[in-house]
């Protein structure tokens, strides 16, 4: 069996070092070839099914928000296992309702998280800042031993911090403990979703690649 958990954390190091305010999956792309690409996407506890839906997802929704919201807001989507996630500033409840709905009719989203708050749009500095955050808190998964950092997705808004991923119980109190020992992070909001330590145990057996 192989230990992914040896496999993934040396080479997430040497990339989050490199430039911890870019994400760590572009980071991958841009600095590692194909095959260890497949080796980092075999951590990643979705099907590439949904992998791809996620990408889709996210490109659709994007659009169609940029569509209501234009330049008097700042609104970010993510997508894990066809949860959508909304995070940013809108100028009011219509427009907050109004990106809800759109997102809501892509195809494939299963449910909405909508955090979006009604308020002025982030500074440029803020928004650095939550990404220095992200960059420190990935990091941070990568040296906590019983964490798979791959499997977790972090996104910061004005210094709160989202995770999502498909964890057990376990792995999301650490995660989240090791997140709000972070500098700067205001509040840590788990967006898991729950498996058990067996499912936890076949997936590190059988990665999700290998399944059909």
């Amino acid at each position: 069996m192989i230990n992914w958990t040896r496999v993934t954390r040396p080479l997430a190091a040497v990339l989050l070092c490199g430039a911890v305010t870019v994400s760590l999956q572009g980071c991958i792309e841009m600095a590692v070839g194909s095959a260890v690409m497949g080796t980092l996407a075999a951590t990643d506890r979705r099907t590439f099914g949904a992998q791809t839906e996620d990408k889709a997802i996210l490109l659709k929704g994007e659009r169609r928000i940029a569509n209501i919201v234009g330049e008097d807001g700042h609104v970010n989507i993510t997508s894990f296992n066809r949860k959508v996630l909304l995070t940013g500033e809108v100028r009011d409840e219509a427009t907050k309702a109004a990106v809800e709905r759109e997102v809501n009719a892509i195809e494939g989203v299963e449910s909405i998280i909508n955090d979006l708050e009604v308020m002025g749009s982030s500074s440029f500095t803020s928004r650095s800042n939550d990404s220095l955050i992200t960059g420190k808190v990935k990091a941070a998964f990568v040296d906590t031993k019983d964490l798979y950092a791959n499997s977790i997705k972090v996104v910061t808004e004005r210094g709160n911090v989202y995770l999502m991923g498909r964890v057990t119980p376990r792995e999301g109190r650490l995660a989240s403990e090791v997140a709000s020992g972070i500098g700067g992070v205001h509040k840590v909001v788990k967006v898991f979703e729950y498996i058990t330590e067996d499912e936890l145990r076949q997936m590190t057996a059988q990665p999700e690649n290998q399944k059909k």
